[in-house]
This record gives structure tokens, C-alpha cells and sequence, in this order.
């Protein structure tokens, strides 16, 4: 009978040990002070530590000022995604969001994300982007939306 119990337990063990692991770049996108109206669009990186695919089945926001966009896309191990999340700064006020993501880990099959700021017309203005920095976003937007069409797609 213990040796049972030990199997079971070493199986288990190994269970956990052989499966896709949700991580996060951050879990908190500090946006600082920003001015009304202006871009609310930031990334989080999602990367697959474990050894079997990952995949990310909903991101859910507390509020509807808060629009995720995220690919279904099954994640390889040791590769990466984004999950674009949007805000919209036309209220002035601070802001906490939380944000729920559901993916197939078996330790962490809803993590949570947050972003927090202030919108407010005092805000300093925000730095120009050279041109690698735009050149960098203009891809990233381009790749977000190609993911958004997959998922809207298969709905």
C-alpha cells in the first residue's frame, strides 16, 4: 500500500513538473501621469516556460474602459506573445485596473495583471519616439491587430 502512495505521488509529481507555465514580463504596467486623450495602448509579455504549448483561452477586464486583444494561438515553450491592453484616458481621474488571464497552466489557470496611472491635464508631455521606437510600435500594433482578426475570426 505505501508503495501506491508513493507512486501516485511521484506520478503526480511528474504531472506538474511536464506542463506549459504562464510568465509574465510584469505584472503591473505602471503608465505614471499622462494627459486626457492620449495613447492608452501598452504590452504585456506572456512567455511559456513549461515544456507543452500554452495557450491563452480569455483575458477578461474589470471594466469596460479597460479592451484587452490577445491571440488564441497556441504559445510554444521558451516562446513568447503580447497581450495589448488599452485604456481609455478620456476620464481625468487615477486609475487601478485589474485584469484577468485564463490560460490552460494547471498551477495558474487565472493570473492576474494590473495597470495603474493618472490621467490628469498636468501631466508632462510625453517623449517623441525616434525612429526605431516608432518603427518598433508600428510592428507591434500591426502584429496585435493580425492576432485580434485570428480570435475574432474564430468566434
Amino acid at each position: 500500500m505505501k508503495n501506491l502512495f508513493a507512486g501516485i505521488a511521484l506520478f503526480g509529481t511528474f504531472a506538474l513538473a511536464s506542463a506549459q507555465t504562464i510568465t509574465f514580463d510584469k505584472t503591473t504596467y505602471e503608465y505614471g501621469q499622462i494627459k486626457p486623450n492620449s495613447d492608452g495602448t501598452r504590452f504585456f509579455t506572456v512567455t511559456n516556460t513549461g515544456d507543452k504549448p500554452l495557450i491563452i483561452s480569455n483575458v477578461k477586464p474589470s471594466c469596460g474602459c479597460t479592451t484587452p486583444e490577445f491571440s488564441t494561438a497556441p504559445i510554444a515553450p521558451g516562446k513568447s506573445a503580447k497581450i495589448k491592453v488599452g485604456y481609455n484616458t478620456a476620464s481625468v481621474s487615477p486609475f487601478n485596473k485589474m485584469i484577468e488571464v485564463f490560460s490552460n497552466d494547471p498551477v495558474n489557470s487565472r493570473s492576474v495583471i494590473y495597470i495603474k496611472g493618472e490621467v490628469t491635464p498636468n501631466a508632462p508631455d510625453p517623449k517623441p519616439l525616434t525612429p526605431a521606437e516608432l518603427k518598433a510600435k508600428a510592428k507591434e500594433e500591426k502584429k496585435a491587430a493580425k492576432a485580434a482578426k485570428k480570435v475574432a475570426a474564430a468566434k
